[in-house]
């Protein structure tokens, strides 16, 4: 792949925010997971459907709201996921550096925050399914171990 001017970049960010890939509610999502940037108000939430192998990402998309490069990140980043079908221990090692080069470092400058929203919620959904298969293993139902990880990620929130 022929690496993109830094215009090029800007445009393809842009686009990417007026018309986002990926992006709705996925009703049969396995795991919907939410990060946030408080400085700015970026919000991005992830849902993630697991193959029917168990180890890679079916199907991810988002929803969220907030400025350009939080909101064109996010859809760069699901547009990769849904082309590469990554490993989950594949998702759990992008890095962020990783993520600005995909994004393009240049255009993302000093604002890394806004730009990694988006692979802080689809990290958290893999660490979230994650948990809830060790708790199974561990002797829990399925039903019991969502309970418990819903619980774990909103104390506030009563049991469903």
């Amino acid at each position: 792949m022929t690496a993109l001017s830094r215009e090029q970049l800007i445009e393809r960010l842009v686009d990417h925010q007026r018309h986002p890939r990926h992006r709705g509610a996925m009703p049969d999502a396995d795991i919907t997971v939410g990060a946030g940037n408080p400085g700015c108000g970026d919000v991005v939430s992830v849902s993630v459907k697991i193959a029917p192998d168990g180890d890679r990402v079916e199907a991810a998309t988002f929803e969220g709201s907030g400025c350009t490069i939080s909101q064109g990140a996010a859809s760069i980043l699901l547009q990769e996921i849904n082309r590469t079908h990554p490993s989950l221990s594949a998702v759990r090692g992008l890095t962020l550096e990783a993520h600005l080069d995909l994004v393009g470092r240049d255009v993302v400058g000093f604002r890394e925050r806004c730009a990694a929203v988006a692979l802080d919620a689809l990290q958290g959904a893999v660490k979230a399914i994650e948990v809830e298969r060790k708790l199974v293993a561990a002797g829990y139902s399925p039903d019991e171990a969502r309970r418990m990880r819903l619980r774990a990620q909103s104390p506030d929130r009563r049991d469903p």
